[in-house]
């Protein structure tokens, strides 16, 4: 379907509990390409969720129905279209620079050339796929990748997303990816996103993949940036596709879901190395026990 540049779609979410943190996930986990949080005297915000109309309206509302399923105290207030907006310039002011990390920074690509010194540029189309950066359980996943990754490693990125973690890890001297998703939808936007940041295209292995079904190779380092369902699910084939001394990251959980999902880790013979909280989200580094 055509991307209709003359409107957009809106869906309007609230949080009973008082969490804008929330919200704000909700919208990136959706792939939302903007925001407009609306705060009241009387207590409580609602957020205005943008979307593009390359999709019918009914295909967003099927994916935060999804996501909402592990919040229960957000509703859907409205949603509708909105017609001629001035997207460019709003977008901008949305998605400006971030720095992540100890050396990185996430940029949209109209910020390509006011790059901050001394950081490694991410550049990333917002809105594309879940894992622009914005989002904590992207950047606790990216500053884990920092602190392991090593040069000439070979990694798998499972549920790539954005590709953002491919992008990190051959950014920081992976000699080769394995980027899966399971949505086929999603493989345009990472090429998109590949060649924004030149990446050498003979160094990537992009492909639609559900987990870790089919997956035939070794690597040094996994990442995995989804939920909790899917990553349990997962955990237990992680040891057979990682090289000695591997190491796998999977975010993408709330903080308390960390207690079923070390659980998981144990079931596969996996041990935690590392942990980091960002907000309620959680995430963390694990290699298979001795």
């Amino acid at each position: 379907m055509k991307t209709n540049d003359s409107y957009w779609w809106y869906i309007t979410i609230s949080d009973s509990s008082g969490e804008t943190d929330t919200l704000l996930s909700l919208a990136d986990i959706t792939g939302s390409i903007g925001t407009e949080l609306q705060e009241f005297a009387q207590g409580g915000d609602r957020l205005r969720m943008y979307y593009r109309s390359n999709e019918d309206l009914s295909h967003w509302k099927r994916i935060l129905m999804d996501a909402m399923k592990e919040f229960a105290s957000v509703k859907v207030e409205d949603f509708g279209k909105i017609d001629n907006q001035p997207w460019n310039v709003v977008a901008e002011d949305a998605f400006p620079p971030l720095p992540v990390g100890k050396g990185l920074v996430v940029l949209a690509p109209w910020h390509k050339g006011k790059e901050p010194k001394g950081l490694l540029a991410l550049y990333i189309n917002p809105g594309s796929a879940f894992g622009t950066g914005y989002h904590e359980s992207t950047q606790i996943a990216l500053e884990l990748l920092e602190s392991h990754i090593k040069h000439g490693m070979t990694m798998a990125d499972i549920g790539t997303g954005s590709g953002i973690l491919t992008i990190c890890a051959l950014k920081k001297g992976a000699d080769k990816a394995y980027a899966r998703d399971i949505d086929p939808a999603v493989i345009e936007e990472v090429h998109k996103n590949f060649i924004l940041n030149d990446l050498d295209k003979n160094k990537v292995d992009l492909a639609t993949g559900d987990l870790l079904n089919g997956f035939k190779h070794k690597v040094d380092i996994l990442t995995a940036n989804i939920l909790i369902g899917p990553l349990s699910q997962m955990v237990i084939g992680v040891p057979a596709v990682m090289n000695k001394d591997g190491v796998a990251i999977f975010s993408g959980m709330v903080e308390k879901e960390k207690s079923i999902f070390l659980k998981a880790l144990k079931a596969a013979n996996m041990e935690p190395v590392e942990e980091l909280v960002k907000g309620e989200w959680w995430g963390v580094v694990a290699k298979t026990s001795a």
